[in-house]
């Protein structure tokens, strides 16, 4: 999945929690079409509520390849508001140039990101957020760790995670690493740049 459906997808997560019901056909179309595996159907299913379920097929969703977002409005059917709303957003995000991308002051790469930034930034993560701290050199203990702590909270999860990473680093856990780690993700430019606001 391209960078601008993620965003996408992230951008209007909660609205749709709220507006998709993924009970009906959606799951099965996604399982018919290859997108998810037994093992996803199972793991959606097994939430409590729909809106735990939608949430759980919003974080697998960005991992299932090319053919996933195409795939995901196909399946809402049963929802064509939602699939119009998603589609004209689509087409009004455009995916920016590196270039167009303002410059972050060489003083302010050198700091470490503060817990408002850090708070930010996790609000902006999705199922990432994993592969991003293991760049930053925390190991898949210290993400089980952050998990377990924080079971029921994601973004309680992230912070913890970056927290823990600035914490081990000290001085040198700065803003100019974690904009690495980002790009090397491929996550969206525009998220460095709202965690600085």
């Amino acid at each position: 999945m391209d960078a601008r459906d993620k965003q996408l997808l992230r951008s209007l997560r909660l609205e749709l929690c709220t507006e998709v019901l993924v009970d009906g056909l959606v799951i099965q179309y996604l399982y018919q079409e290859g997108i998810l595996t037994d093992s996803h159907v199972q793991e959606i299913k097994s939430q409590t509520t729909s809106q735990r379920k939608t949430m759980m097929l919003l974080d697998i969703l960005p991992t299932r390849g090319p053919k996933a977002f195409d795939a995901f409005l196909d399946s809402l059917q049963e929802f064509p508001w939602v699939k119009e709303k998603l589609m004209m957003k689509r087409k009004e995000m455009t995916v920016q140039d590196p270039a167009d991308v303002t410059e972050i002051a060489p003083c302010i790469l050198k700091t470490s990101p503060t817990d408002q930034q850090l708070n930010k930034l996790a609000r902006r993560l999705g199922p990432e957020w994993e592969h991003i701290v293991l760049c930053l050199g925390l190991s898949h203990t210290d993400i089980y760790r952050c998990k377990v702590n924080h079971p029921h909270n994601l973004q309680s999860q992230i912070v913890a995670a970056f927290v823990l990473w600035r914490q081990r680093l000290g001085k040198k856990a700065t803003i100019q690493n974690l904009q690495a780690s980002l790009m090397a993700e491929e996550v969206d430019p525009s998220v460095i740049q709202y965690m600085l606001e």
